[in-house]
Parts: C-alpha cells; structure tokens; sequence
C-alpha cells in the first residue's frame, strides 16, 4: 500500500501524483465506449459545478501524464458505475465491502474491510491531504483522487459501498467515490455532510456512511432517482449502524439489481450487528481491539473468502473518530497485523468539531448552501 502526502493548490496536487506515475512507469491505455463517454462528459459538469477545485487536480494528472482530460476524467467518473467492459459486463471491484461505526461508553469507532479482486491490492493507498481552501483528512483508496473512505481533521468519517445499478438507471452525477472525497474535503459533521450530499445528482446505486466525533451517524441508501437515510440502531445506551452492498430499508430493496448476487451482503451485516450486540457494547477500553477481532471474522462471516479465487479482503481498517488514530491491516486482517498510523492525528490535534455543542454547525450548513447558490449564478453568468 502506497503511503502518501500531498498538500497546496489542487492543480498542484494533480501535478505531483502525474510525476509519481510517470516515475513509476503507470500508463493509462483508456478505452471508453459512446456511453462512457457520454457519461463521463456529463458527469464531469456536474463535478466541476459542486467541487471544481478536484476538476484542477484531475487536470494536474492529466496534464502530467499526457492525457486528454476530458477521457480521463470520463474513465475517472465511471468507476464504480458503468465500467461494464473491465470484467463480464458487471463492476465487481467494489462490490464485497463492509463498513460500520459504532458508539462504545465515550468512543466512536468506525471498522471497514475493503474487498477486491487480488490484482488491485499493489495499487491501493492510504494518503494524506491538506488542500488550500479545505479539511485536512486522510483518505484510503483502490484508486486516486477519490476513495472507499477515509476521515477529516474534524472527526468525520465517510465510507461507501457498492449496490449493483442496472446500466439503463445510471445518470450523469457522482459516483460513490467522488461523494467519500468530496465530503471529507468539504463537511464537518454527519449534519452538514447530509445536507450537502442531499443536494447532489448521483450516478448509482450506493450507500453511503457518516459518522462523526459526537457520535452522530447514518447511511443514505442512494439511487439516480431518490435517496433515503437510514439511522442507526439502538442498543441501550449505545448505537451502531452499518452498510455492506445491498439496501437494508425494506422501501429500497427493490432498487438493488445484484439479486442477492452481493458475497452474502445479509451474513456480512448480521456478523457485524450480532457482533457488536454480543462482543462490543459497554467495552470502551477495549473496543478497537474487539472492532479488529469483528472485522478478521472472529465473531462470523465477514472476511473469509477462501472460495473465492478471485476476491479477498486487501484492507482492513478502523478509525477512533475522537482522537483521529488510524490502524490498518494492509491485506487480510487474518494474516496480516493492524498497524497504528498518527499521520492526521499529528497533522491536527483533536477537532474543534468535537468540542462544540449540537446544532452549532447550522450557521455552517446555510454558508455552504449559499455558496453552492452564488456558484450556479456565476456558472450561469459565465454560460
């Protein structure tokens, strides 16, 4: 797993990823059919309207690498969504993932296994940014520029996973990789990141998970069409919410075109909620240990995809949303060790997020709001 730091100017940031490839020998032989590109054409309208600071840094590698930027941002945007052609017609490189967060006494821990097939584990990264003008957050991805999760200076987490999407409801938008990045650079808690992603077009189906340090969290089940939130579930004192690669809401099963075809998306959630009823609750000295235990399948189902030749769990990680400590298991968390990583923890000190009393980010969501209004005037000035 690559191990990076990037900081300043977005364009900037594009530049140095465009030289780590161009040293490593990474090309990029694209090939997008008429609706790939069609898609990835609109879509990248709708990403430069909401966030075009990553449309500079998308440039930056473009530029870097000598690529045309429209096809790359195209292929870029169609991740996870309609890149059919890669293997059998079906987007499997993101379709077995597990991701939680949790309340434990005063903690709030957040757990995920990010399942791939092998070949994507030597590109995957675990990165560092600090970008003018946004939140410092770490971010881990199978791919760059966006990711499958990560956490902000302020004790937000954001995670995704993958709900299979007939080709015929796909529409120009984000895909889920883009939300994780966008929201991480942009949010401050599980409130506003709502409110921002309510107003975003989507792609695909997906969900999405917020968690922050105050122990707010919640999945938005999305599709093109609609989304629903989801709250967590109860248990006492405590909460614990969860998303693998179906809906869970009974209203928006029927969005979900796998067919049950998810790697036993059902056993992976019920290992996680049994788990945390059972194993996790009222030990908060001890939680990240039992998360770690949780996420290696020591409580059930979750990891163990030894009959799959062709799919296994390439990262494992939990993230304590008060003290911004990170540990990750790079491969297998049944064979390989959960490292402690103090990169963000070291880059900003405890949140100021934490220490503010509920409903005092309002002001922050009507700024945001507000900016997005001034955005589309001057867009359509410029039009």
């Amino acid at each position: 797993m690559y191990h990076g730091r990037f900081k300043g100017d977005h364009y900037g940031m594009g530049v140095k990823r465009g030289k780590i490839f161009n040293r490593s020998g990474i090309s990029f032989p694209l090939q997008l059919d008429d609706f790939q590109l069609e898609h990835g054409t609109e879509s990248e309208k709708i990403l430069r309207y909401f966030f075009p600071e990553v449309c500079e840094e998308i440039k930056g590698v473009s530029d870097t690498v000598d690529m045309e930027y429209m096809q790359f941002a195209s292929w870029m945007l169609c991740m996870g969504c309609c890149m059919y052609n890669l293997e059998d017609n079906i987007p499997v490189e993101v379709r077995g993932c597990t991701a939680f967060a949790c309340t434990s006494g005063d903690r709030v821990i957040y757990g995920r296994n990010n399942d791939l097939p092998p070949y994507l584990r030597k590109g995957c990264k675990s990165e560092i940014y600090t970008p003018d003008g946004g939140n410092r957050f770490h971010i881990t991805t199978s791919s760059f520029i966006n990711g499958e999760e990560g956490i902000n200076e302020h004790g937000l987490a954001v995670a995704m996973t993958f709900v299979m999407t007939d080709l015929k409801k796909i529409r120009a938008g984000f895909n889920s990789c883009f939300i994780v990045r966008y929201m991480l650079e942009k949010a401050r808690n599980t409130e506003q990141a709502v409110a921002m992603l309510s107003e975003l077009p989507i792609a695909s189906n997906c969900n999405i998970l917020f968690a922050d340090c105050n122990g707010r969290m919640t999945v938005v089940e999305c599709t093109p069409a609609l989304k629903r939130i989801r709250e967590a579930e109860v248990f006492g004192a405590e909460k614990i919410i969860c998303t693998v690669n179906s809906f869970t809401s009974d209203e928006m099963k029927k969005y979900d075109d796998a067919h049950g075809n998810d790697y036993d998306s059902h056993k992976r959630y019920e290992t996680v909620m049994n788990g945390f009823s059972k194993h996790m609750r009222k030990n908060s000295t001890d939680c990240v240990e039992k998360t770690k235990r949780l996420l290696k399948g020591e409580y059930g189902f979750i990891c163990q995809y030894d009959r799959e030749p062709d799919f296994e769990t390439v990262w494992s990680s939990v993230f304590d949303l008060k003290s911004l400590m990170i540990w990750c298991a790079e491969g297998d968390p049944r064979k390989k060790k959960f490292l402690e990583d103090k990169r963000l923890c070291e880059a900003k000190q405890l949140p100021d997020a934490c220490k503010q009393p509920p409903g005092s980010l309002s002001a922050e969501i009507k700024k945001e709001k507000l900016r997005t209004k001034r955005a589309g005037r001057s867009a359509a000035i410029r039009s």
